[in-house]
């Protein structure tokens, strides 16, 4: 019998995420997910939209062994192929799951290199600027696990997160919308952190389930040569495949100089992929009231309750600091008391203290009031 909890999933991803419209054509990318079930409720909406379903299925141990010995032209081929379809798509939806989070975490760095600029970036590029897009995990055992809980449990988790009243949140987030368009400077306070930069005139974007599923963030940019300070994060992260923990990172005049973690040697091989990835493409913050703790997967971890996310490598054109990479790294500070707490001031003015917003136009997105 099917989970009454997975139309309603459905329903919400084509009706509000994606606005589906009549006559439109729809890429669904469902990696590593085994169970067909979301597979054939989202065509189903789709139908019932009017528009016209078109499915990929993808397994991650397959695409691991392309990437392990693929070539350059073969990555460039593959990716034009893909391009082709997706500049034919108005919108596109992204399931992903599977077994194993780390993968690909053998593929050598070189391997990876290629894979990411020949094939992943240019279809990145399309499908974020021209497409209207969703991307999300699908639960599973190995999430469950992840997130230290039982596979039930973790499942009514993820209902939760997922089928909350986002239009509620994207009422609460304008007012942080515009006073981030009003900002010039912030400085980030935390244990081991002291980071201050611009954002002036680069722009804010509310994130309230039109582009991730589970969501909950404000975005925008430093300008790009004003980040100045030291920043420590306190969520492991994991990136093409690596687990890294207790990440530090220290700027001076936007650069990265200094970066040190439980894998040194690695971070600093992928902060040196291109000049773009040792500048920052992305500074927002977390407010998803469901969202805790990290569970080492970052569409639910840079959205947790009262985090903020710091991120090297490419920025979004959408609040667009001009940086370019074929890195985009979330990195996520908790400020929350329970992990040290920590202050976000703009202009001088502190606007959120150990994690709750403490001015009265930003109160509503404290999680009391979005649950």
């Amino acid at each position: 019998m099917r989970d009454p909890r997975l139309q309603t999933f459905a329903r919400n991803i084509i009706r509000y995420s994606v606005s589906l419209q009549p006559g439109e054509n729809i890429l669904i990318e469902m990696i590593g997910v085994k169970d067909p079930e979301l597979a054939k409720c989202l065509i189903e909406e789709v139908y019932a939209a009017g528009g016209n379903p078109f499915i990929e299925l993808r397994d991650p141990a397959i695409t691991r062994s392309l990437q392990m010995k693929g070539t350059q032209e073969q990555f460039s081929t593959w990716s034009a192929i893909e391009l082709a379809r997706m500049k034919q798509m108005d919108a596109y939806v992204a399931v992903r799951s599977g077994d194993n989070i780390t993968e690909s975490s053998d593929v050598p760095d070189e391997q990876m290199k290629l894979f990411l600029k020949y094939f992943q970036r240019p279809i990145f590029d399309e499908r974020i600027n021209n497409t209207k897009w969703v991307v999300m995990r699908y639960p599973n055992p190995s999430m469950a696990q992840l997130a230290g809980k039982s596979t039930e449990a973790f499942e009514d988790f993820y209902f939760n997160v997922c089928n909350l009243d986002y239009s509620k949140m994207a009422k609460a987030m304008e007012s942080l919308v515009d006073l981030m368009k009003r900002t010039d400077r912030v400085r980030l306070v935390a244990k081991g952190t002291d980071l201050s930069f611009s954002i002036k005139g680069i722009g804010a974007v509310p994130c309230s389930g039109l582009r991730n599923i589970p969501d909950g963030e404000v975005y925008t940019a430093p300008v790009k040569d004003s980040v100045n300070g030291t920043i420590s994060y306190n969520t492991p992260t994991i990136y093409s495949g690596t687990s890294f923990e207790n990440i530090v990172l220290t700027f001076e005049n936007g650069r990265i100089i200094n970066a040190t973690s439980n894998d040194t040697n690695k971070l600093n091989e992928i902060l040196d992929t291109d000049d773009g990835a040792r500048y920052i493409g992305e500074f927002a913050i977390g407010v998803n009231p469901y969202i805790q703790h990290p569970m080492k997967d970052i569409l639910f971890d840079e959205k947790i309750d009262g985090s903020i996310h710091f991120t090297p490598g490419q920025a979004y054109e959408t609040a667009d600091n001009t940086n370019r990479s074929s890195v985009h790294w979330d990195m996520v500070l908790i400020q929350r008391p329970e992990y040290g707490g920590g202050e976000i001031y703009f202009d001088d003015v502190l606007i959120r203290k150990d994690g709750r917003f403490v001015i009265p136009e930003l109160e509503k997105l404290n999680p009391e009031n979005l649950m």
